[in-house]
């Protein structure tokens, strides 16, 4: 199951691609790590969803990574007496605390803490943007807006605040049980929703203390602000551009996807791209030539995965629209300009010895010709700290922890493997080299480069290279 391509492939599971056969078919077809989207799916079906994508990563033995998605807050608005209201305008409209059902001219914002938050001058935007409202006048217990966009709006539709800081946690009890129920399960990834700040990645990491990595969505302006810090707290990114789409200008979103992509890369941390990439594929066989356009740049821009939502969770088309989004993702890299955009955006290595151990062993494999770089690790911080570099061959983790190959699953160009840690150096060598020869990454007679830390089994100590030979066929398969 070794992939001829880099970036990595993020399928979310639905009614579309719930069962056995189904999810099989969308890793045979590319997909490296499966999404559970909390939104839409409750704790039983949950974990049955994980029992079968273990035990299709059992029949294969590879590593699959498993995301849960937390919800996150949702701001609605209330009831309307008569189901909906059509809003004009210009006319002012109230949001407040009263529970009485509204009508045209007022309804109740049952969120204490956006009344609490709003200023004059500040926007409102209500179902998906489709109505969008400016703070006149605000206090604690309601506010007078002026509809600047309007539009018909009725019984609990959200509401968006592009301009509000928040003071809000990134977790509602729902939240709480679900990541809970989710860490029970033993899965890989949190992504979390409704970040703003670097704060709410610490409650959450306080919460799941070490049993899975945390991954901040970045769907809210507030965070745009305050990113390096949200990098710097959290162990992987994902552009979220669909809810950023709503809350700011939809022509920034390019842009921002470029910053935060680059500004992850530069921090080592893996970076997702998430959200319409391949649409029309929900109700068609074949995606529109810019959703293709769109699914490229982003592995032009190297990203370490590119993520299918309702795609894969309740399209006509799950199969295929991974098929599809493994063919670009191949012919991207075949590019001869692809490999002049990466090189182009690698960042300087930070001053640790394990970031310079990475680059140097990237620069030596490139240098050589070498067909590998083999990375023992026992955490995945060398594997990740490798592909921060990009290289040009390809790279090989090897980890005695299934934990640690699994979180690798979205880590841009990593063939993970999960085996006993090296007995010692002579050890470690034969057994990188057999691994190499055995998936296909080195021939008899090739050399492949060794990073690893020694003492071995210690992570966070990576401090080795080694340049070794696959001297012969029967060799290599001992």
């Amino acid at each position: 199951m070794r992939r001829l391509r880099r970036i990595k492939i993020l399928a979310t599971l639905g009614p579309a691609s719930s069962d056995s056969a189904m999810i099989r078919k969308l890793f045979e077809a590319g997909a490296d790590l499966f999404r559970i989207n909390m939104s839409h799916t409750p704790h039983d079906k949950m974990r049955d969803l994980v029992k079968t994508i273990r035990n299709v990563e059992s029949s294969y033995g590879r590593p699959i990574g498993i995301l849960v998605d937390l919800q996150g807050p949702k701001l609605r608005l209330g009831a309307f007496a008569e189901g909906s209201v059509q809003l004009n305008n210009g006319q002012s409209f109230v949001l407040d605390s009263d529970k009485t059902p509204g009508d045209s001219t007022r309804v109740q914002l049952p969120h204490p803490e956006i009344l609490a938050a709003l200023r004059p001058g500040h926007s409102l935007l209500l179902d998906d943007g489709k109505v969008r409202l400016i703070a006149e006048e605000t206090s604690p217990d309601h506010a007078v807006t002026r509809v600047v966009i309007g539009g018909k709006m009725s019984d609990r539709k959200g509401v968006s605040l592009p301009d509000t800081d928040l003071p809000v946690s990134a977790m509602t009890p729902k939240d709480r049980a679900d990541l809970e129920a989710a860490l029970t399960t033993g899965i890989d990834w949190i992504a979390l929703s409704f970040v703003q700040r670097a704060e709410d990645v610490h409650e959450a990491k306080k919460m799941i203390r070490g049993r899975a990595a945390v991954m901040a969505k970045i769907e809210k302006p507030q965070a745009i602000d305050r990113l390096a810090d949200i990098i710097e707290a959290s162990d992987a990114l994902m552009v979220a551009r669909g809810d950023l789409g709503v809350e700011l200008p939809l022509e920034r979103v390019p842009s921002l996807q470029k910053q935060m992509t680059r500004m992850a890369r530069r921090a080592g941390k893996p970076v997702v791209v998430a959200t319409q990439m391949l649409e029309s594929m929900i109700q068609a066989p074949v995606p529109t030539r810019a959703e293709v356009s769109d699914v490229a740049t982003a592995v032009y821009e190297g990203a370490d995965a590119i993520m299918l939502s309702a795609e894969s969770a309740a399209g006509k088309y799950p199969v295929e629209a991974v098929t599809t989004m493994n063919r670009i993702g191949e012919e991207v890299e075949r590019d001869p300009t692809y490999r002049g955009v990466l090189t182009a955006q690698r960042a300087e290595p930070e001053p640790t010895v394990g970031d310079a151990i990475a680059d140097a062993a990237r620069q030596i494999a490139e240098t050589l010709d070498l067909s590998a770089i083999i990375c023992w690790t026992s955490s995945g911080s060398t594997a990740i700290r490798v592909a921060r570099e990009r290289p040009k061959v390809p790279v090989v983790a090897i980890t005695p922890n299934l934990a640690t190959g699994r979180k690798l699953s979205v880590v841009w160009g990593v063939h993970c493997v999960v085996a006993e840690d090296a007995r010692d150096q002579d050890d470690m060598v034969d057994r990188a080299n057999s691994i190499a020869f055995r998936d296909g990454f080195a021939r008899a007679g090739q050399r492949v480069i060794i990073v690893a830390g020694v003492p071995l089994g210690i992570p966070g100590t990576t401090n080795m290279v080694r340049i070794a030979s696959v001297a012969s066929q029967s060799d290599a398969e001992k």
